[in-house]
């Protein structure tokens, strides 16, 4: 399989790169501008709430209410960059590298579960480097599963009806990486892994009667690795009833809830709020949307979902407008990814699933998690400017590959 060439990338000459960057940012149809400007807006909202919700835990632990926001900044810099370079590239010229990019996460998952290695923080070894400058080698899981299926399933189109060539190779892949991944332990990452994966079969057209037999175990799956460990038992009776132990394993659900509730319709004020005040946990990571309800109220909540909703609506017309199967099949996984991971996060604050460590896309504080969703969406946003117009005969199809 040939990827799609980078014109100028190979002379070497800024005038030549200049000249492709102009070409590849040229058409801009009016999918991609609405899909740019929620990206830009969620961000924007991210950047203003971290410094709001971690402004005292900052000061508290390192002398000064900027340090978080610093470091969202400086992430956020660097992810917007990452997004403006992956919405230029041709989106077809990741299939050459997404088994390259499996075996990397592969490895890089293998090496964060050494304990000389990986750093361990809150008894989950899921990090890698040092300092502040920390990565999570699960994020680059999601993107390579997710364009290794895609890549599968399109090269081997005509045999959807053999398990043995598409079916199983994927699940396969899946085991080994999910597995790495629970190690840490992350079972809600794992659990987001199942969900792109689960999300290419579905857009690939894998049986229906395969694909309830998988639902069902992995259902089933899920319901026994969440009573096998007592923490995760104990978040399933949590959210079964949070008031049963308000000051010990319900203190976060409870709190978040005190700060949803005082956030009335408007919200106390953007800064204002008191839950941050050390009586939230991880008001700046995994319950900033509590932080969001009780500052700008009701109607703050409402804007957060709203975006999410449009980010849905436009990642789902792209996919169905993508000009070929596997464009259809990206689109579909990273909307899917980036929306559930949002669903997961806004349900487990407010209370209608299990409390997770998932956070919310593009507005959670985070380095990792933050950039390769913004790469995420850049190749969305790509995928976005090769649409088909209805009614029109489809572009040239995708280059040619070769039969694995």
């Amino acid at each position: 399989m040939s990827a799609i060439p980078i014109p100028g990338l190979r002379s070497g000459r800024a005038g030549a790169l200049r000249a492709w960057w102009s070409r590849a940012g040229r058409r801009r149809p009016p999918g991609y501008a609405l899909l740019v400007a929620t990206v830009a807006v969620l961000n924007l909202v991210g950047i203003v709430m971290v410094l709001s919700a971690s402004s005292i835990t900052s000061l508290d632990s390192y002398g000064s209410a900027w340090y978080f926001f610093q470091r969202q900044l400086a992430w956020s810099t660097v992810g917007i960059a990452a997004f403006l370079i992956t919405s230029r590239i041709d989106y077809r010229s990741w299939r050459r590298w997404a088994v390259p990019l499996l075996a990397v996460s592969a490895a890089l998952l293998l090496v964060v579960l050494i304990p000389s290695i990986g750093v361990k923080v809150s008894g989950s070894r899921r990090w890698l480097g040092f300092g502040p400058l920390r990565f999570q080698p699960s994020e680059i899981a999601k993107l390579a599963l997710l364009l290794f299926s895609a890549d599968l399933l399109t090269r081997r189109q005509r045999e959807l009806h053999r398990r043995t060539r598409v079916l199983q190779p994927v699940l396969a892949v899946f085991i080994s990486v999910g597995a790495l991944v629970f190690l840490e332990p992350d079972m809600d990452t794992t659990m987001v892994l199942a969900l792109i994966v689960g999300t290419v079969l579905i857009a690939g057209g894998i049986r229906a009667r395969h694909l309830l037999g998988l639902a069902a175990v992995g259902v089933a799956a899920v319901g026994l690795l969440a009573m096998a460990a007592p923490y995760r038992r104990a978040r399933i009776f949590t959210y079964l009833d949070p008031t049963q132990d308000p000051s010990n394993t319900g203190y976060q659900i409870t709190q978040s809830f005190i700060a949803l509730g005082s956030g009335g319709l408007t919200g106390v004020g953007l800064g204002a709020g008191r839950s941050k005040w050390m009586f939230l946990p991880n008001a700046h990571t995994d319950f900033i949307f509590a932080v969001i309800g009780e500052e700008l109220g009701l109607v703050g909540c409402g804007l957060v979902v709203a975006l999410f909703v449009g980010f849905a609506m436009l990642g789902t017309r792209t996919a169905l407008r993508a000009p070929d199967r596997f464009g259809t099949l990206v689109a579909a996984g990273i909307t899917v990814w980036i929306v559930g991971q949002a669903v997961i996060n806004i349900g487990a604050v407010v209370g209608l699933l299990p409390v997770s460590g998932i956070p919310l896309p593009f507005v959670s504080f985070g380095g990792s998690s933050l950039l390769f969703t913004m790469i995420a969406a850049g190749i969305l946003a790509n995928i976005a400017r090769h649409e088909r117009v209805p009614g029109r005969r489809a572009p040239a199809s995708e280059p040619a590959s070769r039969k694995r």
